[in-house]
């Protein structure tokens, strides 16, 4: 839903920028449009993010099309970057070398709120999900869409707050053009939009990278999983534990473990797998894989479920 009321709203803003553009000749408003109509294709790419990474996992990839999310939401980013920040930083450069006269600044201030309003409401449904998802695990709003697992949540959330921004910017460059009667305000209004849409999108990119080659698990989502794997009655430790993510909220576990009593053969096999499928009962678990330590292996941390320590890293 987040997603769908974005390039709603993104859709009838480029539409209204365009129009406002053409009209008005504002040097803020044409690089505000490119943004606009790049957004709107962006949330196409979210779209296809999501449908892709809840495939079923079957043999090929081994280990689900989770990763999906993050390839597709790179694409967005890209697009960001590309049809946004350098649309906007050029058009605004080209506009100091050779300004162009302004037209009914009505227009476009009308435009300005109209565009203000839908982003808006766009930027309220990402925070409400963002502020849900941030109570539940105990986490400030910002945190949770800086470490959140899902990237399509961090991309409209940032999308739309730049825009927000942007169009707080286009406006103060229009209203400086329309009292100073020098384009320059406007011009730099709109390489400001350009510096800010290209930030995002790095963070964005930077950001999709490290799910795709290997974002860590947090500390407290580590312990939430040893606790359950530490509380089945066959496991009496956890001598080593790794959590390695495989999509939005997925997470793949690989673990060793020693057994209460003695088990032999098959009975160790069995246990093994009986603990597996207890672990895979959490909705976060796409898949765990339990291996028998030996007596000697050393328990790190406290207690006979303290987990080993892995990678530091970001929030589900």
């Amino acid at each position: 839903m987040t997603v769908i009321i974005a390039f709603t709203a993104n859709l009838l803003v480029a539409g209204a920028k365009s129009f406002a553009a053409l009209v008005t000749g504002a040097a803020a408003l044409t690089p505000q449009a490119a943004p606009s109509r790049a957004a709107t294709g962006n949330q196409i790419f979210l779209l296809v993010a999501e449908r892709k990474s809840r495939r079923h996992r079957d043999r090929s990839p081994p280990m689900g099309y989770g990763r999906e999310a993050y390839v597709w939401s790179m694409f967005a980013a890209f697009g960001l970057f590309t049809a946004g920040a350098v649309v906007s930083i050029t058009h605004g450069i080209q506009q100091l070398l050779e300004p162009e006269s302004a037209g009914d600044y009505g227009i476009a201030y009308a435009v300005l709120a109209f565009a203000f309003v839908l982003e808006g409401i766009s930027f309220l449904q990402a925070y409400r999900q963002a502020r849900k998802a941030g109570r539940e695990r105990g986490t400030s709003t910002l945190r949770t869409v800086s470490d959140s697992s899902d990237p399509t949540l961090r991309a409209v959330f940032a999308e739309d707050s730049a825009a927000l921004v942007g169009l707080v910017l286009a406006f103060t460059g229009i209203l400086l053009h329309q009292v100073t009667g020098s384009p320059v305000p406007d011009a730099i209004g709109s390489i400001l939009v350009g510096v800010l849409l290209g930030v995002v999108a790095v963070i964005l990119i930077d950001r999709n990278r490290r799910f795709l080659v290997g974002q860590a698990v947090s500390p407290d989502l580590l312990d939430l999983v040893a606790g359950r794997l530490g509380a089945h009655p066959s496991i009496e430790r956890i001598t080593y534990l790794h959590l390695e993510y495989v999509g939005p909220g997925r997470l793949y576990l690989v673990a060793a473990v020693g057994l209460v009593g003695d088990h032999v053969g098959h009975d160790v096999a069995v246990t093994l797998r009986a603990g597996g499928r207890a672990v895979e009962e959490h909705e976060h678990i796409e898949e765990a894989v339990l291996t028998p330590s030996t007596p000697d292996e050393p328990t790190p941390g406290r207690g006979p479920a303290a987990p080993a320590p892995v990678h530091g890293g970001g929030r589900d």
